[in-house]
């Protein structure tokens, strides 16, 4: 074949990339499946430059990377692929069952990912991650972390309470979260002497710990409440919604949110996508479980506020009471409903590109 004639398997070569932390292996399979080559590239700047260079040079009409963990070891270099206008693709991680079958490598694992691209098994689009959403999922981090540090702050002081001496802990047991905090971070221990000493010392050094987590909380939800009110108002002022859940449906979706394609599309991304569960003569569905299970729960607390508050709700839940329906039915058609409202609502984003 002279030169002048590209070769026809090169129309599009799909590159399947396994993501480590310090390494990333390629592989590159032409438009029939045929393995081209197969690279190992360090997992940083340098290395992400000498894979697209290498990449290049297979001179494809169209070339598609295929990369694992997007959002984890790959997100330096989806980045830098992105930044030389060439198309990515998430993988998942390859099927158990195929593992056992086929053996496990880095080179395997990468070849699948490709594979997987040139079958059209894996068609998702990664987040961006470079935006206000990307924002918010960051600052979303640090108050979990802070809250979860939170709560167990609390169990700690109430479980050292419990085996404190009766004169310790009988004054402080019968008071309310708020005013125990203030109490046991008043305390003064004196010199660490005694037993009592030790105990109030302790108390004292865990409901202060309490204390500064729960104004970092504060901070962060301000930030938060701030971000999402400047990206979708109308999302946050819904009822039971509220900043938290729309950052958490925000970080569902991600900065670039075209990449979900239709409603359906994020129903099953949030986990509220009806599947078939029928069996012999009963025809039922169930929620798909394979949804991101934050959004998930988050769309879980906004419908029970909803149950307990919401009027339109309420009257929902008696009509479907009423017609037979139990309560985990209910509430799995109402979190599919607002899922759809929350759709609906992002529609803004959906037409416009999110940039810091």
């Amino acid at each position: 074949m002279s030169s002048m004639s590209p070769d026809p398997r090169r129309r599009r070569v799909v590159i399947g990339v396994d993501t480590h932390k310090h390494v990333h292996v390629a592989v590159a399979l032409d438009d029939i499946g045929g393995r081209l080559d197969a690279r190992s590239f360090p997992a940083d700047r340098g290395g992400y430059e000498q894979l697209l260079d290498w990449a290049a040079g297979f001179e494809a009409k169209r070339l598609i990377f295929a990369i694992e963990g997007t959002g984890s070891y790959g997100a330096g270099l989806t980045s830098a692929v992105r930044r030389r206008g060439l198309g990515v693709i998430e993988v998942l991680r390859t099927d158990r069952r195929d593992r056992r079958l086929r053996g496990k490598s880095d080179t395997l694992d990468a070849e699948n990912a490709a594979r997987s691209v040139l079958a059209g098994n894996s068609t998702s689009v990664p987040k961006t991650n470079d935006g206000i959403v990307e924002m918010i999922r960051q600052i979303k981090v640090a108050k979990d972390v802070a809250v979860k540090a939170r709560t167990a702050a609390m169990i700690t002081l109430k479980a050292v309470l419990v085996t404190a001496s009766p004169e310790l802990r009988e004054p402080l047991q019968p008071l309310s979260k708020m005013a125990l905090i203030e109490r046991c971070a008043g305390l003064r221990p004196g010199p660490v002497t005694t037993v009592l000493a030790a105990t109030k010392h302790t108390l004292r050094s865990i409901a202060r710990r309490w204390q500064q987590l729960n104004d970092e909380i504060k901070t962060h939800e301000a930030i938060l409440v701030e971000l999402t009110g400047q990206l979708v108002p109308q999302l946050v002022a819904a009822f039971g919604v509220g900043a938290d859940t729309a950052a958490e449906m925000l970080i569902v979706a991600g900065d670039n949110i075209d990449r979900v394609r239709s409603e359906p599309a994020w129903a099953r991304l949030c986990g509220v996508a009806p599947i078939p569960a029928s069996s012999g003569m009963t025809n039922r569905h169930r929620l798909n479980r394979g949804g991101h299970r934050q959004a998930n729960a988050a769309l879980y607390r906004a419908v029970i506020v909803r149950m307990q508050h919401h009027e339109p709700t309420r009257a929902y839940v008696a009509r479907r009471t009423a017609d037979g329906k139990t309560k985990a039915e209910i509430i799995r058609c109402l979190k599919r409903l607002l899922a759809r409202e929350i759709w609906a609502l992002l529609r803004p984003l959906r037409t416009t590109t999110i940039a810091t």
